[in-house]
């Protein structure tokens, strides 16, 4: 099948072109770019933890792999990575968006929307103190072995961000400031997407809240664990709400969020359901009995993370304290942790009094961490910030990159394989240098010795005709 281009309708292309492209440029989303980065790196390495937060059992949870330890110039290139929304295919949606600072890092709707204004599957969860999950799972459903394979996970995903990792690469490669922050963090300006998960994960890892008021008075409490007995710099309804969390005869909320990071070693079955419609961990590994088991996130700032749970089903800390009192469900797997009489027992009844619940709610706003949501070491490093936060851009059916290009453009289309397609270049006053014909998703063209400057593509199938500007460096 030929494609032909009657000479009325390239008139009419030319004027399309012109009319659109009357204040030539960078295409949209390459604009100038400020950072405000300090002259040196923030530290992030060597963060001066108290005494609790060094805790053998604290430690000893910390999933920090050996080959990728936190340094300050791989986290400072880690905080640009997340709050960028180069990092998304329409550029509308970085990390940060669905990982709020002032949230610590989550999200306050239910199901974080993404890049083209689809809803994530399950709540964001967030990110403080990931480092001390021991088994060093991530996600709701632990799917990611590690964290640096979490990270590029939501890059890809095409609801959240929709960007391959080759187009990412030759996004990043394009920029002034990347190539010199990769030199920074990884002695060589190479952009390579394994290194973007390297910078990604070291970020996510020094994310540590330590300056609560519940670190305040542990350094200034009587010694022993901090259930023993009342701290003189807490009221006596915190106090009893930290007694009652940590109490295994009555709260016994330190069963599973038993570290001073105030997070599980692994996932659990908390009840929700009798039925379990998203089946968790069980869904990922096929085991029937880890249907229902989550990811435990701890409860440091718990007071900013509403909603609550997987699905963001609870939307006051009140509600979940009224789950765990006398809502938990007999799940077949419930962990046994909230069971009664043993590991095949019914669910637990705490039976707390109004002045209680509110007791455990009153210890657990302690553990926000006001310091921690105004750092700068976490905050948006562009000076204009890139978050967006507005309506996402639906995109259209086809992708080029990379743009600006230097050498190889490629061509990722979202349109049938079956079909035969005609891709022409025109340059800036619309004189046609060439044209192509190919069929399948992927095309790629050479520069063969294109002067620099603005060209202008035009894509025809039988569904249509689609137009995109390249710069050509």
């Amino acid at each position: 099948m030929e494609f032909k281009i009657p000479s009325l309708l390239f008139v009419l292309v030319f004027a399309l072109f012109t009319l659109a492209w009357h204040n030539p440029g960078l295409p949209p989303g390459e604009f100038e770019t400020c950072l405000d980065l300090p002259g040196a790196p923030f530290n992030y390495a060597n963060i001066q933890l108290p005494a609790h937060l060094r805790l053998p059992n604290v430690e000893d949870a910390d999933n920090t792999p050996a080959g990728n330890p936190v340094t300050d110039a791989g986290a400072t290139l880690g905080r640009v990575l997340f709050y960028d929304t180069r990092l998304s295919a329409n550029q509308t949606i970085a990390c940060a968006s669905c990982h709020k600072h002032e949230l610590a890092f989550t999200d306050e709707a239910p199901l974080s929307t993404g890049f083209e204004g689809g809803l994530t599957g399950r709540n964001s969860m967030s990110l403080a103190m990931a480092r001390y999950y021991q088994n060093g799972h991530f996600f709701w459903d632990e799917r990611a072995a590690t964290l640096e394979e979490q990270t590029l996970m939501p890059i890809q995903d095409q609801t959240e961000m929709g960007l391959s990792l080759e187009e990412l690469e030759s996004r990043l490669a394009n920029t002034e400031y990347y190539p010199p922050l990769f030199e920074d963090a990884f002695d060589s300006p190479e952009i390579t997407s394994n290194k973007v998960a390297l910078a990604l994960s070291q970020f996510v890892r020094s994310m540590v809240s330590y300056q609560s008021r519940y670190d305040q008075a542990r350094q200034t409490a009587p010694p022993g664990p901090p259930g023993a007995a009342p701290w003189p710099d807490f009221t006596p309804e915190e106090n009893l709400g930290k007694a009652l969390f940590f109490d295994p005869n009555r709260g016994n909320c330190a069963a599973c969020h038993g570290t001073e990071a105030f997070i599980a070693p692994g996932p659990r079955n908390n009840g929700l359901d009798l039925v379990s419609e998203d089946e968790g961990l069980g869904g990922v590994n096929g085991n029937p009995q880890d249907i229902g088991l989550f990811k435990v996130p701890s409860l440091r700032n718990v007071e900013l993370t509403a909603p609550y749970m997987h699905d963001g089903r609870f939307e006051q800390l009140s509600e979940v304290i009224d789950h765990y009192d006398n809502g938990v469900q007999p799940h077949p797997n419930l962990s046994p942790q909230l069971r009664a009489n043993g590991p095949n027992g019914p669910p637990r009844r705490l039976n707390l009094s109004p002045a209680e619940r509110q007791a455990l709610v009153a210890f657990l706003e302690t553990l926000t961490d006001e310091s921690f949501l105004a750092d700068e070491r976490w905050a948006d490093p562009f000076c204009e910030t890139m978050v967006s936060t507005t309506t996402p851009v639906r995109q259209d059916n086809w992708v080029v990159f990379p743009n600006p290009a230097t050498d190889w453009v490629h061509l990722r289309l979202d349109l049938p394989s079956d079909q035969e397609y005609q891709l022409f270049l025109f340059n800036a006053n619309g004189q046609l240098l060439k044209e192509y014909t190919f069929t399948g998703k992927q095309f790629s063209l050479q520069r063969d010795g294109l002067p620099a400057g603005l060209y202008h593509l035009l894509l025809i199938s039988e569904q249509g005709q689609w137009r995109k500007p390249l710069v050509i460096q």
